[in-house]
């Protein structure tokens, strides 16, 4: 078992990556340069206190609480059976910080829709209440053998869901929609260019994106004890698992890249460097579910429907005045039900997932288990997040002042800008060590 446990680190270093450095720079290069900074630091700040939050009480709330894992669970398990990771052992703490990771960049993506204009004291006080009330929750009953899977799939599992369609895509997506409508537009959103100020950026993002997605799809392989009793069994099942969500994840996204752009081609007539690293994202997030579920032929398809999808619902948002900064909607929620629901019609038993959807001679069950699991998804998180932000929006409030966002949050929420470009000092801090420099080079003029 050696060679899982390389494994599973360096999946989990990827995953990792995935939110930062990869998100932080996805999303900073769609801002505008006045707000990079505060959009890269809710990535980093996201991260630390998910972390921190799993530690204490997320573990126990998705694997490690009353039934969890074993079909006969609660549809909340207990935070305090293992807080403080009590009674984990030192080998198990590898499979710990990579559903950690998983945690993080979950509620880090939902930052992207309320970009350029919330306080980054409501953004800390809302990423632990809502690890708390939707994303342990959900990993519970998706995942972890809650009461849902009980009762309503009868079964340990709930639908197939292999790194997270519902957990992490749909779950994000859902909780953008809900803050953006709470929390409101931006000043002068429809009325003023807000065009990404370094696509470069963006593209870089999108690059590492994909290639810690690998960590995130090909990590999500399940060692469970009894792979102990029967080691060898366990190694061939690895072997040919990892080789199918590798190649599909893959597949998927250069599917979904290709659709994006055609559908760019058409609808606008041109082909950009935006649409490209967004078709990216959503193919891995139509993947994501599915990779261990279907065929090569089931991946395209999946990743091709996805980008077409994706591409044409990022515009609904003008359409309807909803101010989804950086398209979390458009691209994780309705990325995330594609790939859910798909596996319902495309899934085969001769992938990993061992079973025929619809299209496959299935019928409809599994297309029903993968629509529960989505609904389920959809109504729990709508409901708390609802709550979670009027409880935010009605005490310390969400927004920053009208003039501090016109002016740049970055400035007003760090005292910082990204690009200093009139004194060539950089950084535009007011530390310590920036004073001295300022200073020195002061001294040195008039000298």
């Amino acid at each position: 078992m050696d060679g899982y446990y390389a494994f599973m680190l360096v999946a989990t270093a990827l995953v990792l990556m995935m939110t930062v450095p990869a998100l932080a720079l996805f999303y900073g290069g769609m801002t505008r340069s006045k707000s990079v900074l505060n959009m890269m630091m809710m990535s980093y700040v996201a991260f630390a206190v998910a972390a921190i939050v799993f530690v204490l009480w997320g573990w126990s709330m998705g694997w490690g609480g009353d039934g969890a894992g074993n079909g006969n669970g609660k549809l909340i398990a207990n935070p305090f059976t293992m807080f403080g990771l009590d009674g984990v052992s030192n080998v198990n703490l590898i499979y710990v910080v990579f559903q950690l990771t998983f945690a993080a960049i979950t509620v880090a993506l939902i930052s992207g829709a309320i970009a350029d204009r919330v306080k980054l004291v409501s953004w800390v006080v809302f990423v632990p209440l809502w690890l708390t009330a939707c994303y342990f929750p959900i990993a519970h009953n998706v995942w972890g053998g809650g009461w849902v899977a009980q009762q309503l799939a009868k079964g340990s599992t709930f639908a197939q869901d292999y790194a997270g369609g519902t957990v992490v895509h749909i779950n994000a997506g859902v909780a953008g929609l809900v803050l953006a409508l709470v929390i409101g537009k931006r000043v002068g959103f429809m009325k003023e260019p807000m065009k990404p100020h370094n696509l470069t950026l963006t593209m870089i993002g999108a690059g590492l994106l994909w290639f810690g997605w690998y960590g995130f799809n090909v990590g999500s392989i399940v060692f469970t004890s009894d792979s102990l009793a029967s080691p060898e069994a366990f190694s061939a099942q690895f072997q040919g698992e990892t080789g199918v969500t590798f190649m599909n994840t893959t597949i998927a996204t250069c599917a979904a890249m290709l659709a994006w752009l055609l559908m760019e081609r058409i609808l606008h007539g041109k082909a950009t460097s935006l649409g490209a690293a967004s078709g990216i994202v959503a193919g891995l997030v139509a993947i994501t579910p599915a990779c261990g579920a279907v065929s090569l032929v089931g991946a395209i398809v999946v990743g091709a429907v996805a980008g077409g999808a994706c591409a044409a619902a990022v515009g609904l948002k003008f359409m309807f005045g909803m101010d989804d900064s950086l398209d979390v909607v458009g691209v994780h929620l309705v990325g995330g039900l594609v790939g859910t629901l798909l596996i319902g019609l495309v899934s085969t038993s001769s992938a990993p997932g061992g079973i025929d959807g619809l299209f496959y001679g299935g019928g409809f069950a599994s297309l029903g288990d993968q629509a529960l699991a989505a609904l389920f998804t959809i109504v729990w998180t709508g409901v708390l997040t609802t709550i979670i932000a009027f409880a935010i929006k009605f005490t310390i409030g969400w927004r920053v002042t009208e003039e501090a966002e016109v002016e740049g949050i970055d400035g007003d929420q760090h005292g910082e800008s990204a690009y200093d470009l009139h004194t060539g000092l950089g950084g535009g801090g007011t530390s310590a060590s920036s004073v001295l420099a300022k200073s020195t080079v002061t001294e040195g003029v008039n000298a």
